[in-house]
């Protein structure tokens, strides 16, 4: 009899994970057949939330690069929509992935810049260039400058000849983004991107002196992320129909808002940005009639989980009953096989 140890990603916890995933995928993929107008515009920004939190925990949580300004690439994802359409004849739909690829070119420059920053002064660093990209859309006079500009009825009608039949477009375009942003997060965390990220995060000197290019590794998580980032931007506003300065790149809309799904779901986790964006929204909807106190609760929610949770609800949940609902950990099994009579 031989004996020795297999790799395993899977576990029973992750084969139940996968499966609610796929009956919630087909369950919402139908929304349009039982959900009213309201109820898709409320998915389709719940899904924008998901995205933008997993990429900033791809980010932040897996390669220790903690940005303040994700902004940055939302308003450039929304503005290369804008502009492709309007002065380019672009159709609206191909405006989305071509935003991507326009804000993947932007980060390797502005990666190149960045990395020359460590610790607080890359947060700010970060803060400072979509500030940056704030200015420069504010001049774009042939985009309506500090105004900002709509979204000529021309180009509205030819995604689709009506109202209802637009809606149910960008809600699916926006279900599709967020399980291939997740997709693509899994399969990176799989693969040897995945391990080199673990173990930056567990340590970059030592990852360092066991081989791994840490700056590449960070560069390319940069790039996935100022991507995945700006073709939700370009859907969010091409949903809102309508984009400006002050909202393409709102700090507290696209970064604080999305630090506070993470931190409470559980950075560093895949599920955290799922399951603190179901509790953003579920206090959302309950408290934002308080006016501001809405947001005095929502600091006060922050506070106490990072108190009494400090790996967030999810990392709570995981380190006490193990459960992984994606299959992402690798674990050693000891197999022993019976010789063959």
């Amino acid at each position: 009899m031989s004996a020795g140890y297999r790799v395993e990603h899977a576990t029973r916890s992750s084969h139940v994970g996968m499966a609610l995933f796929v009956l919630a995928f087909v369950l919402l993929a139908a929304a349009p057949m039982w959900g009213g107008r309201d109820s898709l515009r409320l998915l389709s920004e719940i899904y924008a939330y998901v995205a933008l939190a997993s990429l900033w925990n791809l980010l932040a949580g897996y390669a220790g690069l903690v940005s303040v300004g994700q902004q940055a690439y939302v308003g450039l994802g929304g503005y290369v929509l804008f502009a492709s359409t309007i002065l380019a004849g672009v159709h609206p739909l191909i405006g989305v992935p071509l935003a991507g690829a326009v804000a993947a070119i932007v980060a390797l420059p502005v990666a190149g810049l960045m990395f020359r920053l460590r610790g607080h002064y890359f947060a700010i660093g970060t803060w400072v260039v979509a500030e940056v990209f704030r200015l420069i859309a504010s001049q774009l006079s042939a985009l309506g400058g500090g105004s900002g500009i709509s979204l000529p009825a021309g180009m509205v009608v030819a995604m689709a000849p009506s109202r209802q039949m637009r809606e149910f477009l960008i809600y699916w375009i926006a279900l599709a983004l967020v399980v291939v942003v997740l997709g693509a997060i899994v399969l990176l965390l799989r693969s040897r991107y995945g391990l080199a990220l673990t173990a930056i995060r567990d340590n970059e000197l030592a990852a360092r002196s066991n081989g791994v290019d840490v700056t590449r590794t960070k560069l390319v998580v940069y790039v996935i992320t100022a991507l995945g980032t700006a073709m939700i931007g370009a859907l969010i506003f091409l949903q809102k129909l309508r984009i400006s300065p002050d909202t393409a790149f709102s700090v507290n809309d696209w970064t604080a808002f999305v630090i506070f799904i993470t931190v409470i779901g559980g950075i560093g986790r895949v599920e955290g940005p799922i399951i603190g964006t179901i509790v953003f929204f579920a206090l959302r909807q309950t408290l934002a009639d308080l006016g501001s106190l809405y947001l005095l609760m929502l600091g006060a929610v922050a506070i106490a989980v990072m108190l009494f949770a400090p790996k967030g609800i999810w990392g709570l949940v995981a380190d006490r009953f193990g459960w992984q609902l994606l299959p992402l950990e690798r674990r050693l099994r000891f197999t022993a096989d019976m010789p063959k009579t």
